[in-house]
């Protein structure tokens, strides 16, 4: 599934560069020229990640980087550094104030684009496109597929979206709170209730293959889904 990527580089030249590439990539990408214009979108809706040019006009990126880190909304928001500072005390700098991965200009955009994804596998692997497979069912985001066993299983948007981060986040417990700000985006505003209808759909689907008990109710917290 495309991550969104908020690229925060104020350089026209550098920012299209990546922007070209992270579109290429299957990223949806948001631009900003400045933290402030950054903070405005993340405040309308948390991206998958945070691309962050080091100077910017302005709050610098490191001053920025803080402010996320700071916040309990954007505190686990995944973020790679993007600077010309190569010195080792400036790389301890970027990662000992919360960033993921620190990239140094100039830089090759594959290897720009790997790195991203590398980042969004450990924090956010549901906006990757890595087919997973568990419990007897594979979900290929790339070809929007899911299997169990031969038999092909179809399901709505949402409920594909609620399986596939249900499966990259197995035997966690999920509170529908939390279902609801991963699957439908933070910035949508709907009932909790809305996730047990969805849950109930998405069993519905997996009950002829005998997949529905994997996706399980934890009274009182929420759901999981569990291959126990």
């Amino acid at each position: 599934m495309p991550a969104t990527i908020l690229v925060v580089e104020d350089e026209p030249a550098i920012q299209s560069l990546i922007e070209v590439n992270l579109r290429r990539a299957g990223h949806v990408v948001q631009l900003a020229a400045d933290a402030e214009a950054a903070r405005r979108l993340v405040l309308d809706a948390l991206p998958d990640l945070v691309l962050l040019d080091w100077m910017l006009p302005g709050m610098s990126g490191v001053d920025f980087a803080r402010l996320l880190r700071s916040e309990a909304r954007t505190r686990s928001l995944p973020i790679i550094m993007l600077t010309a500072r190569a010195e080792e005390r400036d790389k301890i700098e970027a990662l000992d104030l919360g960033a993921d991965d620190y990239v140094t200009k100039p830089f090759s955009p594959r290897e720009l684009v790997a790195r991203i994804k590398a980042v969004l596998r450990r924090h956010a692997p549901q906006a990757t496109d890595d087919a997973i497979e568990l419990g007897g069912l594979r979900l290929d985001p790339a070809t929007h597929r899911i299997t169990a066993g031969s038999t092909e299983v179809n399901l709505g948007p949402t409920e594909f979206r609620l399986l596939h981060f249900l499966m990259t986040h197995p035997e966690r417990v999920h509170a529908r709170s939390q279902l609801l700000d991963q699957v439908w985006g933070d910035h949508v505003f709907v009932e909790e209730r809305t996730v047990d209808v969805h849950i109930r759909r998405l069993r519905a689907a997996l009950e002829a293959s005998g997949h529905d008990a994997l996706i399980q109710t934890v009274r009182g917290s929420g759901y999981r889904f569990s291959t126990t």
